[in-house]
């Protein structure tokens, strides 16, 4: 993969960071950030600003661009992938190593005294402008808004915003009606004594109206801000699918309804003056809800003294809750998606011996088997199809110069997810065709041991994921071996693959607690830099445990796995597990070949199940 060439571009750019024409006074420096507007982490082709100048395209990294200087801020998952993608022009900030500097400090190393930093204050949270503005302003430096996006000046062929036509949602997949939400929302609302509250996440929008989207790619959600008042309810949308009469019907827009249930249909673009007449026209006391997240343009919309700002919003917190509808669709996504697995396992052991199946090949088999299942709507993220050394490549994603043809002497790492209109699924397996090496083996068991004292934790009510992280590398840090990624991140139902606000992460401590109803993904992994990379990922729910004693009467949780796909025991060194451990392998592979074997066999897939049966046979583990 030869890295893009940005010489030209970062000359374009620095001359119209020196330009009135853009720019009130000079910026000595420009912040790139990933995201959009709405803080997403998927972003549609228009906003892949970061991308565009420096040629990285993760979905994780701030770019930063000075008269001297440009460097990239990504963390673990991304190093080889930024070293790879990015020209000489740039240099690699690896998050997380303790010599890498902050943004802060490494813009107040290389700065001349009194410098001017721009950003634009619509794709900047406001936690991190308010955080930076700080750092900078000690040292003598300002942190300034600039209006118009400097990339956007120097993007001659920047792709249009999209508008897609939009998905309806009825009870039988949402459980509970937009109204319901909104009645929920102004309850807590009240709680907090708060007369407005701006919903800006996407995901927040979509979850809120029971109403889904194509506008970002894998990310079922459409743009939209919505303002939710005591007895008012705006959405800031564009264009003509919102004159589509489903959707129409679906919001009652038609329909003569009570005034504090009538949706007000507003242009995209008009969120940011109907804010400042909203916060022009505050008494004081009166306060606005906003997601510390929200864009520093945004929440300065507000005057300081009428913002109310928290970490997570209702919405998210009531989001990550799935209710039985929710997680019956979910339990029904991931049935159908073992069912495509156990096709693609099965055709992969006939067809990799024959030299002929590459990482597409394989990404795009995946995804034919997925689409043949009922209510498949799209992936869910980019395949990462990834065999021997790409496999260390945490997010690696083929494209024509990487492709590598699967063999029977490597490691095949697969992470791969769909949308189905019933809920989202993420899934991998790694796996060996031929005869996995002694090593490959011990690794693959470590991951395996991590994967599963997550899984079977018992764990009190109000325990907070980051503190579930140690337990899957609890094998893999005996042996002096260790992953660069967080363990697990909530998932969406039919929305976001990645979701707050609850993990499991050493990389944040403000997750908020688990609790029965939330989903989330238990996935460790390990990585060799050119040779190979191991990760095994189920989707858990959250449930309710039976103990034999309970502590302050506070109850306890634990995990059921969603993901019901079988887990090669061919890399498994059965001497390296504990009984329990063996025990757990035949129990999940007992459910996998009961649950999915019906649905195979209802399906008519006689030669996935006949795998399904060969791959979920008893572990034996010799006394």
């Amino acid at each position: 993969m030869s890295p893009k060439i940005t010489t030209e571009l970062l000359k374009q750019l620095r001359q119209v960071m020196k330009s009135p024409k853009y720019v009130q006074e000079p910026v000595q420096a420009y912040i790139v950030p990933s995201g959009d507007a709405h803080q997403s982490e998927y972003i549609a082709p228009c906003d892949c600003r970061r991308a565009f100048i420096s040629g990285f395209d993760g979905s994780a990294g701030t770019a930063i661009v000075t008269e001297q200087h440009a460097a990239m801020w990504t963390d673990g998952r991304y190093f080889l992938q930024a070293a790879h993608q990015m020209d000489n022009n740039w240099t690699l900030m690896k998050m997380g190593l303790k010599d890498t500097p902050t943004q802060e400090d490494w813009l107040v190393s290389v700065l001349p005294e009194g410098s001017k930093v721009g950003v634009d204050p619509f794709i900047i949270p406001a936690d991190q402008w308010k955080r930076m503005s700080k750092a900078l302003r000690s040292a003598g430096h300002d942190l300034v808004p600039v209006k118009e996006n400097l990339i956007d000046t120097i993007w001659t062929d920047c792709p249009q915003r999209p508008c897609k036509p939009l998905i309806t949602l009825d009870l039988s997949y949402t459980g509970l009606s937009w109204r319901d939400k909104i009645v929920a929302l102004r309850s807590k609302m009240a709680e907090r004594r708060v007369l407005w509250f701006v919903v800006t996440a996407l995901d927040e929008v979509a979850w809120l109206f029971n109403l889904r989207g194509s506008d970002v790619e894998y990310n079922p959600v459409f743009f939209a801000y919505a303002v939710i008042g005591m007895n008012t309810i705006r959405l800031f949308i564009d264009g003509d699918r919102m004159m589509d009469p489903a959707v129409r019907e679906h919001l009652q827009l038609d329909s003569t309804l009570e005034p504090e249930f009538k949706i007000q249909v507003m242009p995209y673009g008009s969120i940011l003056s109907e804010l400042q007449a909203v916060g022009a026209g505050l008494s004081p006391k009166e306060k606005v809800w906003l997601s510390d997240k929200a864009s520093y343009a945004l929440t300065e919309a507000i005057p300081k003294a009428y913002r109310y700002l928290t970490p997570y919003t209702p919405i998210c917190i009531a989001k990550a809750v799935k209710n039985a509808s929710e997680t019956e669709g979910m339990r029904r996504a991931h049935i159908k998606d073992a069912v495509a697995l156990c096709e693609l396992f099965n055709w992969l052991e006939k067809e990799v011996p024959k030299g002929t199946v590459t990482e597409i090949i394989a990404a795009d088999k995946a995804e034919e088997f997925r689409s043949q299942q009922k209510d498949f709507v799209e992936l869910s993220f980019a395949t990462i199809s990834s065999t021997g050394p790409n496999g260390a490549i945490i997010h690696y994603k083929p494209v024509p110069e990487t492709n590598r043809t699967l063999s029977v002497n490597e490691i095949y790492l697969l992470d791969s997810g769909a949308q189905y209109k019933d809920g989202t699924t993420d899934v991998t397996r790694t796996v060996h065709f031929g005869t996995p090496s002694a090593y490959e083996k011990e690794c693959f068991t470590y991951v395996l041991k991590g994967h599963i004292a997550v899984s079977a934790a018992i764990f009190p009510n109000g325990t907070k994921g980051h503190l579930l992280d140690s337990f899957a590398r609890s094998a893999l840090w005996d042996c002096g071996l260790d992953y660069l990624h967080g363990t697990g991140h909530g998932v969406g139902s039919f929305l976001n693959v990645h979701e707050g606000p609850c993990g499991i992460s050493y990389k944040t401590f403000a997750d908020e607690p688990l609790e029965a109803g939330m989903i989330v993904s238990d996935e460790p992994g390990y990585y060799e830099d050119g040779s190979f990379g191991i990760r095994i990922e189920n989707v858990v729910l959250v449930i309710p445990a039976e103990t034999k004693y309970n502590f302050k009467n506070r109850g306890s949780l634990t995990f059921e796995p969603l993901t019901l796909v079988p887990i090669q025991t061919k890399m498994i060194d059965v001497n390296l597990l504990t009984q329990k451990e063996c025990n757990w392998v035949n129990d999940y592979h007992q459910k996998c070949r009961e649950v999915i074997g019906a649905e195979l066999e209802r399906q008519g897939r006689h030669e996935a199940l006949q795998w399904l049966i060969r791959e979920t046979e008893p572990l034996i583990r010799v006394q």
